[in-house]
């Protein structure tokens, strides 16, 4: 009797083992792994890539009188540079665009504020406008120091109707580095 239950155990056990074990054709793919590597002339110091910069509080009547605030300057390091004389690098700072100030910055859409928007220039005062190059920025070999400054700047219409409305703001942009 016991022999016959084995009998009768085996089988099923036999069917739950073949039945998880279904054979189904394979399909073979290839796959194509790609890529440049390239030798920077220089290397962005670490924690310049994440640049945050803070404006405080600007004040609204200010910006009626003087349509901007004054530069707010950041720096770029770039270090151990391996470049020839008269080597250079450009800029490029990508974000969504201001309608109303071409080649600046417009807010982020959770920005309370409204009206304004943020530019971007050399301590020189040149504007450097927003998804456009750079001129170029001359290298040295060893370290270098790119100093540049945002602003925040008053829309026309919103300067014109005294329509600036007050909140809190911010704005994200990106910025790339090549060497030509």
């Amino acid at each position: 009797m016991q022999t016959q239950k084995k009998w009768k155990l085996l089988p099923a056990a036999l069917s739950l083992i073949l039945g998880g074990l279904s054979i189904t054709p394979v399909e073979a793919n290839n796959m194509r792994l790609f890529g440049a590597l390239v030798a920077e002339p220089c290397a962005l110091l670490p924690g310049d890539e994440n640049i945050s910069l803070d404006f405080g509080t600007v004040v609204e009547k200010y910006l009626y009188l003087n349509q901007r605030t004054h530069g707010k300057p950041f720096q770029l390091h770039l270090t151990g540079c391996d470049v020839q004389p008269g080597s250079g690098v450009t800029l490029t700072f990508s974000g969504s665009p201001n309608v109303a100030l071409p080649g600046l910055l417009a807010l982020d859409g959770g920005s309370q504020a409204a009206g304004i928007a943020i530019g971007m220039e050399t301590v020189a005062g040149k504007m450097l406008p927003f998804n456009e190059v750079s001129e170029v920025f001359p290298l040295t070999p060893g370290d270098n120091v790119i100093t540049l400054q945002a602003y925040v700047q008053g829309e026309p219409d919103a300067l014109n109707n005294q329509r600036i409305r007050r909140g809190n703001f911010s704005a994200v942009a990106t910025f790339s580095l090549t060497y030509p």
